[in-house]
C-alpha cells in the first residue's frame, strides 16, 4: 500500500541538504509520495529506509527521457487516470516515420519537417519532437539515414530487428539517447544488453498485453528500468482498449510489469491519413507516451499540438499571455491603443479581430492572473487605477504621439478612475463584443 508524504518523511534523514534538488526533506517526501521523483535522488537515505520505501516510492508509471540537451523529452511519470484529479505532466511525443525505402530527397524533406512545423503560442513553441527511423532491409541506406538524424537536435527512435545493425546505429547516435525499438520474446536478451551498454530506453513489443508484461518482466530482471510498451495493436479499437487497460493496471492495481509509458502507431492502423490523424487524437487523450505518424502536415499537426497543449495544461491554472505591448498590423505613432487582460482566449480573440480589421494598432495586455475581462474586473484586478498604472508602466506612450486608450465596453465604469490615474489622457469606451472591433477601429481618428 502506498505511503503518505508524512509517513515517507519520517523515514528520511531530515537534513534539508537539498542534494535531491528539493528545498526540504518534506518537499522531497511529498514529491516521492506523488510519484514525481525516486528514492535514489536522496543520497543520504539509510538502507533501512530504502527497504521500507522501495515499493512505496516507485511511481506507478515510470518516467524516462529520450534525446538529450534542450531537445530531450520526458514521457511517463503520470499518477492519475483523469486530469481533473491532478495535472497530466509529460505530454506525448510526436514522431514522424522515416524509412530507408524513401529517396534521399524524401528523407531530407521529412527530417526538415521537425524544424519547419513549429508554432509560437502563448509564449511557448508547439512542435513535434522525434524521428522514427525504420529499417526495411537496406542496411547501408538505413545507416546513412541514422547519420543524417545525428545532425539534427531532435530525439530518435531506431526501428530495426537486426541486432548487429541496431548496435551500429546506437554507436552513431551515442550520447543522444535514442529509443531502441524493439525487444520481443525472441530477442529481449540481446536488446536488453544493448539498452544497458548504451544507456538507452528500449521498447518492449508484444502481441497483446500479456505478452508485453512477460517481456517487461524479463527486461526488468536484467536490471533495465527505462522501458516503453508496444502491445502491437493494429486497430484503433484495440489500441484504445490497451491504453486504458495499461493505465488502470499500473495506477489502480500497481501492476509493475505494465508500469511504463507506451508507444502507438496510428500510421499502421489505417491507410487513410485523416483516419490516422483521428486515431492520433484519441491516443493523445488516452494515454499514449509516444505517437508515430506516417507524415506531418500543417493542417493535421497543428490541431493535434493544440489538443495536446490543452490536455497537458493544469486545469486549475488558466492559460495566460505574457504582459506587454503587442503591435498588430505594423502600427505607428498615430495608431490606436487598446487594452485588455492576459487570459489567453481573450488575447487571441481580441488580437484576431484587430488583425482582421487591417487597422494598424497597439494592443496592451495587462496581467490579470489569467482572468477574463469581466472576471478580472469583478475581482478587482482590472479596475481604473490599476489599468491606468499599467498604461504608465508598460511604456506605450513612447510609441505614440496621441494620448488616447480604448478600454473594453463592458468595463466602461472604470473610465473615471483611469482619467484620474492618467491625467491628460482620453479614455475611449470601445465595443462590448470583440466581433465589433473591426468596424469600431475603422472609425478611428487620432
Amino acid at each position: 500500500m502506498a505511503l503518505t508524504g508524512i509517513e515517507i518523511f519520517k523515514l528520511l534523514p531530515k537534513t534539508n541538504c537539498r542534494d535531491c534538488n528539493f528545498p526540504t526533506c518534506l518537499a522531497f517526501a511529498m514529491a516521492l509520495a506523488a510519484g514525481k521523483t525516486e528514492l535514489e535522488a536522496c543520497p543520504h537515505v539509510s538502507q533501512e529506509a530504502k527497504d521500507k520505501l522501495s515499493d512505496a516510492s516507485a511511481p506507478p508509471i515510470r518516467q524516462l527521457t529520450i534525446g538529450h540537451g534542450d531537445y530531450e523529452i520526458k514521457v511517463g511519470g503520470e499518477t492519475v487516470l483523469f486530469r481533473h484529479e491532478k495535472t497530466f505532466f509529460n505530454k506525448p511525443g510526436f514522431a514522424i516515420l522515416i524509412s530507408d525505402e524513401f529517396s534521399d530527397e524524401e528523407i531530407e524533406k521529412r527530417l526538415s519537417k521537425l524544424s519547419f512545423y513549429q508554432y509560437e503560442r502563448i509564449g511557448m513553441t508547439l512542435k513535434p519532437e522525434l524521428v522514427a527511423l525504420k529499417h526495411t532491409g537496406r542496411d547501408e541506406r538505413f545507416l546513412n539515414m541514422v547519420k543524417k538524424a545525428k545532425d539534427i537536435p531532435y530525439g530518435s527512435i531506431i526501428m530495426c530487428e537486426d541486432v548487429s545493425l541496431m548496435k551500429e546505429g546506437l554507436e552513431i547516435l551515442k550520447g543522444k539517447r535514442p529509443l531502441i525499438y524493439a525487444a520481443n520474446r525472441d530477442n529481449f536478451e540481446q536488446y536488453g544488453v544493448l539498452s544497458k551498454d548504451y544507456g538507452c530506453p528500449v521498447v518492449a513489443r508484444g502481441n497483446g498485453i500479456e505478452d508485453v508484461a512477460y517481456i517487461t518482466e524479463r527486461l526488468t530482471s536484467m536490471g533495465i528500468k527505462d522501458i516503453v510498451i508496444d502491445t502491437g495493436a493494429k486497430s484503433l479499437k484495440q489500441a484504445f482498449y490497451d491504453q486504458i487497460t495499461i493505465r488502470r493496471s499500473a495506477i489502480l492495481k500497481r501492476f509493475k510489469p505494465l508500469g511504463f509509458p507506451t508507444i502507438v502507431f496510428p500510421c499502421m492502423m489505417s491507410d487513410d491519413f485523416m483516419k490516422e490523424v483521428m486515431g492520433a487524437s484519441v491516443m493523445v487523450a488516452k494515454y499514449a507516451g509516444i505517437i508515430v505518424f506516417s507524415d506531418f502536415t500543417g493542417e493535421s499537426l497543428f490541431p493535434l499540438l493544440l489538443q495536446r497543449l490543452n490536455i497537458y495544461t493544469d486545469p486549475q491554472r488558466p492559460m495566460t499571455t505574457q504582459e506587454g505591448i503587442y503591435p498588430i498590423n505594423n502600427p505607428d505613432e498615430n495608431s490606436p491603443v487598446l487594452v485588455t487582460c492576459n487570459f489567453s482566449l481573450t488575447y487571441f480573440i481580441v488580437s484576431g479581430e484587430i488583425e482582421n480589421s487591417r487597422v494598424p494598432s497597439w494592443l496592451c495586455v495587462m496581467d490579470t492572473e489569467g482572468l477574463s475581462v469581466l472576471t478580472a474586473w469583478a475581482a478587482g484586478k482590472f479596475v481604473g487605477d490599476l489599468v491606468g498604472a499599467f498604461i504608465k508602466k508598460c511604456g506605450i506612450e513612447n510609441n505614440i504621439s496621441h494620448r488616447k486608450v480604448i478600454i473594453p465596453g463592458y468595463t466602461a465604469s472604470i473610465a473615471g478612475d483611469m482619467e484620474e490615474s492618467l491625467p491628460g489622457w482620453e479614455i475611449i469606451v470601445g465595443p462590448r463584443e470583440a466581433s465589433q472591433i473591426p468596424s469600431f477601429l475603422k472609425t478611428w481618428k487620432h
